[in-house]
């Protein structure tokens, strides 16, 4: 857990209208908050601070279990604990609880919640990893990692930005952009056009007869079969003789 997601009172960027809303990264949260960091990735709710703080706990724990050497320091802490617990006498309690007060509840968070001995890496998720057959799992589902991986490249993507060479990628992916938009509405304005002188087109060709309605229908149909007249085969066509004299 970094220094930086969890506070912010020191250092508040004055950008904070360019980072915009962003949704709180602890599973059972969800509020969406107006992030004054680049790194922000949590709301600044105590009760979610306050659980997310349990979840690093709890994580920071069962790394130690997992090692032999963590395993050792703890057994030997508890038995420690143990030793100095019998040695001192045991102390009355001053103000007795009586029968009919409520029980209080417990202090240990962790006892309250059966937390398995590997859990998920997203902040505030204690379920299980799926199974995986070729490496092992990080997450419990698709959204979690989801989630995770997209935090994480926005960080990124922050932390490259800062860079010259960062800002120089920048202004090509925003170039590349604009022409990607730019061929889009040429692309666009020349179908409009298209379109338009097509439909222009078929108007001009368009005719339009205006008759009386006791005027007999012009049949435009075009003949299937067409006959040659020749001067030998038609006599009405043949030349007349000359007048006799």
């Amino acid at each position: 857990m970094g220094h930086a997601h969890l506070t912010t009172s020191r250092g508040v960027s004055t950008r904070r209208g360019r980072l915009g809303w962003r949704v709180c990264l602890r599973k059972e949260c969800g509020r969406r908050f107006q992030a004054q960091r680049d790194n922000q990735r949590y709301c600044q709710d105590p009760e979610c601070m306050r659980e997310v703080q349990r979840w690093y706990a709890a994580k920071r724990q069962q790394k130690r279990r997992s090692q032999p050497e963590g395993r050792q320091r703890h057994a030997e802490a508890e038995r420690q604990r143990r030793k100095r617990r019998a040695s001192q006498p045991p102390k009355a309690p001053e103000n007795p609880p009586l029968a009919t007060d409520t029980p209080a509840e417990p202090c240990a968070w962790s006892r309250r919640r059966k937390i398995p001995e590997v859990f998920c890496d997203r902040p505030g998720c204690y379920e299980p990893p799926r199974d995986s057959p070729r490496t092992p799992a990080s997450y419990c589902s698709d959204d979690c990692r989801a989630a995770m991986r997209r935090v994480r490249d926005r960080e990124r993507k922050s932390l490259r930005r800062k860079t010259e060479a960062g800002r120089f990628k920048r202004r090509l992916e925003y170039r590349a952009a604009w022409a990607q938009r730019r061929k889009g509405h040429v692309a666009s304005d020349a179908t409009a056009a298209g379109l338009s002188s097509a439909r222009s087109g078929a108007k001009a060709h368009t005719v339009l007869f205006y008759r009386c309605s006791n005027d007999p229908a012009l049949n435009l149909s075009v003949p299937t079969e067409v006959t040659v007249h020749g001067p030998q085969t038609d006599s009405g066509s043949r030349p007349r003789a000359p007048p006799a004299s």
